[in-house]
């Protein structure tokens, strides 16, 4: 099988990343017609020069001399403005449109399935957004202007050394086939060498951002040694990578260097050979040894800026591959939920995370409006999974969701989830006060609403206690905060949003005995008078349940309520309460 020969440069991704230039127009041209100016100004000073010695210098004319010089002078100080000019609106172009392109990939990543972050790595995502985003701006601050303005200074330059003498500028062309070889070369082994940069990049951001988040089981089981070799691999393989691209920058850019020194010096030895037969070209020599440098450099600075550019084109494919990744949920629904009454129906509903692995095994149950519901089962029953359908984290393989009748598909996205609180068992808090932690910036709920509704349900005196009160910055994932009291802001986040339904991964086992009462008062509290989904751990939620479920590999075993169920000879729950929630009534 032939291997398919792949482009140095990728002009299909370009011109969709060139899409987003369109609001920019103005600036786009702009910066096109300085690039025309600073290419003229710069090839202009050479021939200023030589006509100074021509006209000035071997005509023994001062004021002659003078006037080229003034004349220099001012195209410095315009090229000097001009360029300042240039490199500034480049680089603001370049931030301008990563800024749309960061914003839209922000946007779409806030709309995947839950299954898309399963399978995702967190350090790539983040790399994706960051990292790879600069490069991208790199493409116009620092990369595709800059090489059209290096290729258009080569075009002119090129034009101006045979107008003035195409002897000496055959001596001159003979060496550029040469060096635009090399740099053809150049950039296709760049290009390779980057793709290895950014998947190491990638894996190194992947590694750190996930021992940093599990640092705390890192050094609970001693792992830090193992780690240490870890990173020190990975570290080694993104450091081959860099070294390979500055292996091929090193061995390339002395060339041009190289080149432009034996063409100075060939243009030199013939201009002496001609001074030497009597031929006036002393002005023509020293534009030409100007010149010479300025049509060899840019072909160093082009492949540089080339480098930056293949840079900004890799993280540009790895962006637009999240682009587009289509993993968002199916989001049809025309119904909007202002309030629903609580009635939940499940129909034969069959769900797996992974294909032909079933989690739920056509599971059928009824939550009457207003009733609050407990399930039960061992670890991996499929309970928590039932939440995550609930909300439409995940699409269903097969049956169908009602509430009040109505299919959960049928209604739009953001109303559905508006509808339904859930209180997840491993509560995240961003770095941020409380009051935003439990607002989660929404603009309709007001501080005082947030109080009133503490009050309620008789957490307000345990925010006041904290420094700040509801202004008490709680840090990264709440770590200022000990896990009950983090579950405490978790439910009052659920009850000031008033939902139609509540979902409750009620779990306690790790809190202390007045955080796990203020829970339990909580409890009471937001489940009164809405229909309830309580993932039960403790006795006492059981027992006030109107109707409990139990759950085993998938399948509904059992329901009914806890006087019912422990009257069912060798029942799955009367054994369930009689190794487990007995236990707990033992200890308290």
């Amino acid at each position: 099988m032939t291997k398919k020969k792949e482009n140095i440069f990728d002009f299909v991704l370009f011109k969709r990343l060139f899409q987003y230039i369109k609001p920019y127009k103005l600036t786009f041209t702009s910066l096109c017609f300085l690039v025309l100016l600073l290419a003229g100004i710069g090839a202009a000073t050479p021939y200023l020069t030589k006509d100074a010695v021509d006209k000035g210098i071997e005509l023994n004319k001062p004021e002659t001399f003078l006037f080229y010089i003034i004349i220099m002078l001012a195209a410095l100080i315009l090229q000097t403005i001009f360029q300042l000019v240039f490199i500034y609106y480049a680089s603001w172009l370049g931030q301008s449109l990563v800024k749309d392109v960061r914003i839209k990939l922000f946007n779409h990543l806030l709309r995947f399935k839950m299954k898309y972050y399963d399978n995702s790595s967190v350090g790539v995502l983040i790399t994706r957004s960051v990292t790879d985003m600069e490069r991208i701006a790199d493409i116009f601050g620092q990369g595709l202007f800059m090489i059209f303005r290096d290729m258009l200074a080569m075009v002119v330059v090129f034009m101006v050394m045979i107008y003035i003498d195409w002897r000496l500028s055959m001596i001159v062309f003979v060496m550029l086939p040469v060096l635009v070889y090399a740099t053809r070369l150049f950039q296709k082994y760049m290009k390779i060498a980057f793709e290895e940069v950014r998947t190491e990049v990638s894996n190194l951001n992947s590694f750190v951002q996930e021992r940093i988040t599990g640092m705390k089981i890192l050094q609970l089981f001693t792992r830090e040694k193992i780690e240490h070799e870890n990173f020190k691999e990975i570290n080694e393989r993104h450091k081959k990578g860099w070294l390979k691209t500055i292996w091929y920058n090193s061995f390339f850019f002395p060339i041009p260097d190289l080149a432009s020194s034996i063409v100075i010096g060939l243009v030199a030895w013939y201009g002496g050979i001609k001074t030497i037969e009597g031929t006036d070209i002393q002005g023509t020599l020293i534009a030409f040894i100007m010149y010479i440098p300025m049509l060899f450099r840019p072909l160093r600075q082009m492949a540089d800026k080339f480098n930056t550019l293949q840079m900004g084109m890799v993280a540009a494919k790895r962006v637009f591959r999240v682009l587009d990744t289509t993993s968002q949920i199916d989001d049809k629904g025309t119904l909007v939920a202002e309030h629903f009454k609580g009635e939940i129906k499940f129909n034969n509903v069959h769900f797996s995370y992974v294909e032909d692995e079933n989690v739920l095994k056509g599971i059928s149950l009824t939550v009457n409006a207003g009733d609050t519901v407990a399930i039960v089962g061992a670890t991996g029953a499929g309970k928590s999974t039932i939440i995550n359908l609930l909300n439409r984290f995940y699409e269903i393989n097969e049956g169908a969701i009602l509430i009040d009748g109505i299919d959960i598909r049928e209604v739009t996205l953001a109303s559905l989830r508006t509808q339904i609180a859930v209180v997840l068992q491993d509560v995240f808090l961003f770095a941020d006060t409380i009051l935003n932690n439990i607002t989660l910036n929404h603009p309709e709920i007001t501080e005082e609403q947030v109080q009133q509704a503490a009050k309620e349900i008789g957490i307000h005196d345990f925010i006041m206690s904290l420094p700040n009160g509801y202004h008490y910055n709680v840090k990264e994932r709440g770590v200022m905060l000990s896990s009950g009291q983090r579950q405490l802001i978790s439910f009052l986040r659920a009850y000031v949003t008033n939902p139609s339904i509540l979902v409750l991964d009620e779990a306690t086992s790790s809190v202390d005995s007045y955080s796990e009462q203020l829970i339990q008062n909580a409890t009471d509290k937001i489940t009164k008078g809405r229909t309830s989904i309580v993932i039960a751990h403790r006795l006492a939620t059981v027992k006030k349940a109107d109707k409990i479920i139990v759950m085993d590999s998938g399948n509904i075993v059992e329901q009914g309520t806890h006087v019912e169920l422990l009257k069912k000879k060798d029942g799955y729950y009367k054994n369930l309460y009689e190794v487990q929630f007995l236990q707990e009534e033992a200890v308290i």
